[in-house]
């Protein structure tokens, strides 16, 4: 009877303690199943935190790439124009150089073969052109007047001429095209007003190339801007 005593309060006892850690396991476990849960919603959150920066990195980055795209692609373009206009300056002074010395072995042959009268100089100190115009003045219509009255009286075949220079100021091909059109200016005028015939003018552009002073000062300057009239019989 009380060995069966025992054996029934042991086997309660036991029962009674299997419940409590039962139920002490079971709490415990759902603890640290709920602390996983807010740990993982914290990695969760971190995570979607660092995607979002990642994301914004890589839009930036993109942006960035794109942006020097464009500038490189500007760039290129702005270099390329660049490139198609200084070749075609390059062609303008190369065609303009050429007829140059075509017009200059011309009136070479024509110096070797004939005589060398005189020489007229009418340059900006007697108000000849305007600063960067080809255009006659007055003072300059005046000044070709006389100098054909001059040639009318030396009663001679003869064969001019017209040597057009410039300062410094500008580019060379700009001078190179400035003198020519105040030469073609003088020809133009010669043969209009003077009825002298057309092949008995030539027209060649120095430009800047031979100044007879220094280009220091805005009197030199105005020495240098003028048109030589060769006269040769």
């Amino acid at each position: 009877m009380k060995k069966q005593y025992i054996l029934t309060f042991t086997s309660l006892t036991c029962i009674i303690l299997s419940g409590m850690f039962g139920c002490a396991s079971k709490s415990y476990v759902n603890e640290q199943l709920e602390l996983l849960a807010l740990k993982n919603q914290g990695v969760n959150s971190e995570l979607r935190s660092i995607r979002s920066e990642i994301e914004y990195d890589i839009g930036s980055i993109w942006k960035e790439l794109e942006g020097n795209q464009k500038d490189i692609t500007t760039l290129r373009e702005g270099f390329a124009n660049r490139k198609e206009e200084f070749e075609k300056e390059l062609n303008t002074v190369r065609e303009e150089l050429t007829q140059s010395w075509e017009a200059m072995a011309r009136a070479e042959g024509k110096l070797r073969r004939g005589k060398l009268l005189y020489e007229v100089t009418i340059s900006d100190e007697s108000v000849f052109f305007d600063y960067k115009k080809s255009d006659l003045s007055e003072e300059a219509r005046a000044e070709l007047d006389t100098f054909f009255k001059s040639l009318i009286a030396e009663e001679k075949d003869f064969f001019i001429e017209i040597q057009g220079y410039t300062d410094n100021i500008g580019s060379a091909s700009y001078n190179l095209r400035l003198g020519r059109a105040r030469a073609e200016s003088v020809r133009r005028y010669l043969h209009m007003e003077h009825k002298i015939p057309l092949h008995r003018i030539n027209t060649f552009s120095y430009g800047e190339s031979k100044p007879i002073v220094s280009n220091d000062t805005e009197k030199n300057r105005s020495k240098n801007r003028r048109v030589v009239l060769v006269v040769m019989q």
